[in-house]
C-alpha cells in the first residue's frame, strides 16, 4: 500500500507535461529578470501559455482527467480517459472545446403515422 493510502491525486500525462512546461517557462522568465533581456521575458512568457495550451490539448486528448475522484483502475498516469471525446460535466476546458459531456441524444428511427379519421 502506498504512503497516500486510496486517494487519486490525478497524477495524468496532461498534468506532468503542462507542470513542466510551466516551470521551464517561468526558468526563462527569471533568467531575462536577471540578465534585464525583454526578448527573453517574452519568450518565457510565451513557453508560460504554451504549458496551458498543451495542457489543455492534452485534456482533450484523453490524457488529463476530468473532476472528481475516478475509479481506482484508471489511478496509473498513463491511462487514458475514455469520457474525454464526449466532454466532462461542468469542465470550463471542455465547453471552450465545444463538448458538453452529456451522453448524445438517439434519433429516434420512427416514422409518424398520421391518424385518419372516418366517420
Amino acid at each position: 500500500m502506498s504512503a497516500h493510502g486510496h486517494v487519486d491525486l490525478g497524477h495524468t500525462v496532461a498534468g506532468w507535461a503542462g507542470t513542466a512546461t510551466a516551470v521551464l517557462g517561468c526558468t526563462v522568465t527569471g533568467i531575462a529578470v536577471v540578465a534585464v533581456s525583454a526578448p527573453t521575458a517574452l519568450a518565457g512568457i510565451g513557453i508560460t501559455v504554451g504549458a496551458a495550451l498543451l495542457t489543455w490539448l492534452l485534456h482533450l486528448a484523453g490524457w488529463g482527467k476530468p473532476s472528481g475522484p475516478r475509479p481506482e483502475s484508471e489511478w496509473p498516469w498513463r491511462v487514458r480517459d475514455r469520457a474525454a471525446r464526449r466532454g466532462h460535466p461542468d469542465c470550463l476546458g471542455c465547453r471552450l472545446a465545444g463538448r458538453s459531456g452529456r451522453a448524445p441524444e438517439k434519433a429516434s428511427n420512427a416514422v409518424p403515422v398520421a391518424s385518419t379519421v372516418t366517420g
